[in-house]
């Protein structure tokens, strides 16, 4: 890992800028978190370090185990731990990856030069990586930095991960307390001393070490050069695990995103079958209130049918017989009364045209089946043709007569029409000259 190179915020105001602006970058140069988790990352950051001013917030260059560098932010400082009713700062680092806040973050502790890590530590692999039941736990959106702090105390408070190396003291500074030295005797004995470089709460438990400010940190005895390389240190077994398990999840979540958007496209599919079918039910439920509408105004006409019908067959069962006496002696052709000579004249030779009609189809039946000879019928057709025609003449003569006559009948309605105008304009015409001289004498 690398520091970052520019100064680091100081004071609350600094760091909330500082975030904006690294989060706000775009180009090469910004910081690989998706768009829509960067404010909840400036949060989580800000709630950090309100809560805990020994860590900062900076970015620097993380190596992925397969070789990849990616610039990350990290929140590094301390964090502080109650062990037998003292206070100590246990140095970390902690790095929100990529997938941040939707992955936990990871978490070194971050020896200074004369501290080394416990081995083996429930908690805390040889290379530093810390391991808790939260990280584990890790839920978006409620887990955060704040909460994951408190349970890095309470779990380092448990079982600290450092201790102290053990140096000789070239200046030895007897204790005249012995008290003082009894308690430091007991934290020696257990494995774990004050942390040099991070002082603990009473401040008077190792006096005769030298003050080193809290932020500088020497670097770790992890790494050729000042820094700590996960591919060295890491357990090969574990980042195998690891490795293995984020191809799962990469598997898994390719799996389920192309099962998901072959589900949306049956759910579309389904809802516009449901639209469909609604459209359908509309215009069947259109079709069937038209249908009974129809129903209904058929059943109407069919009660004004049978009501006509019973009118019908009443009247024809009272003039049946009446009918049946009147018909008998009766002869058909003088049922019709003609109204000229005209037309009776037109109504003798349409018959005969039309019998003559009859007779001729009943001769060729006739010939067809052998019943008349050819020359019986031609004889017969000769002359019934020879009279259909005189027939057929008189008729066209009867009719133009016919028409002549009324086109005169009708010149002479208009003659007397006009006469009786203009007796009625003659009549208007004296009326108002006597009106005129009446008025003109008085």
């Amino acid at each position: 890992m690398v520091p970052p190179a520019g100064p680091t915020p100081a004071n609350p105001q600094l760091i909330q800028q500082f975030l904006s602006s690294v989060l706000s970058q775009r180009g090469p140069s910004s910081l690989p978190y998706s768009e829509d988790t960067k404010w909840h990352i400036r949060n989580h950051l800000v709630s950090l370090t309100t809560a805990y001013p020994s860590l900062d917030p900076k970015t620097a260059t993380f190596t992925h185990n397969d070789g990849r560098s990616v610039n990350l932010l990290q929140a590094e400082g301390t964090v502080p731990m109650l062990f037998h009713g003292v206070t100590y700062n246990i140095p970390v680092i902690i790095w929100l990856m990529e997938s941040y806040p939707r992955q936990p973050p990871v978490v070194y502790v971050n020896p200074t030069r004369d501290m080394i890590i416990k081995r083996p530590h429930e908690h805390v692999n040889p290379s530093g990586l810390v391991s808790i039941p939260y990280l584990h736990n890790w839920v978006y959106p409620s887990s955060n930095l704040v909460e994951l702090a408190k349970n890095l105390s309470a779990v380092f408070g448990q079982d600290p991960p450092l201790f102290s190396q053990r140096r000789p003291n070239p200046n030895p500074n007897p204790n005249p307390n012995p008290n003082l030295g009894h308690s430091s005797s007991a934290i020696s004995n257990s494995g774990y001393s004050s942390y040099s470089g991070y002082s603990g709460s009473s401040g008077s438990v190792t006096p005769a070490r030298p003050a080193i400010p809290p932020r500088a940190y020497p670097p770790s005895p992890y790494g050729s050069s000042g820094s700590f390389s996960r591919v060295q240190t890491e357990d090969p077994n574990e980042v195998f695990k690891r490795n293995a398990i984020s191809k799962l999840v990469e598997i898994v979540h390719g799996d389920v995103a192309g099962l998901r958007k072959t589900r949306e496209a049956e759910m579309e599919g389904l809802f516009n079958a449901q639209a469909e079918l609604r459209r359908r039910s509309e215009h069947l439920n259109k079709g069937l209130k038209e249908m009974g509408d129809e129903k209904e105004g058929l059943e109407q006409q069919l009660q004004m049918v049978l009501m006509n019908s019973e009118v019908l067959e009443g009247w024809l069962r009272e003039n049946e017989g009446k009918a049946r006496g009147r018909l008998n002696g009766v002869d058909v052709d003088d049922a019709f009364e003609c109204v000229d000579v005209l037309s009776k004249q037109m109504l003798d030779c349409t018959a005969s045209d039309l019998a003559i009609e009859d007779v001729v189809y009943s001769l060729d039946k006739a010939l067809q089946d052998g019943a008349v000879p050819i020359d019986e019928y031609l004889k017969n057709v000769r002359s019934l043709s020879r009279k259909q025609f005189y027939d057929r003449a008189t008729a066209a003569k009867v009719r133009a007569t016919q028409m002549q006559s009324h086109v005169a009948n009708r010149a002479v309605g208009m003659q007397s029409h006009v006469a009786n105008k203009d007796v009625e304009m003659q009549s208007q015409v004296a009326n108002m000259a006597s009106r005129l001289s009446h008025y003109v004498s008085s």
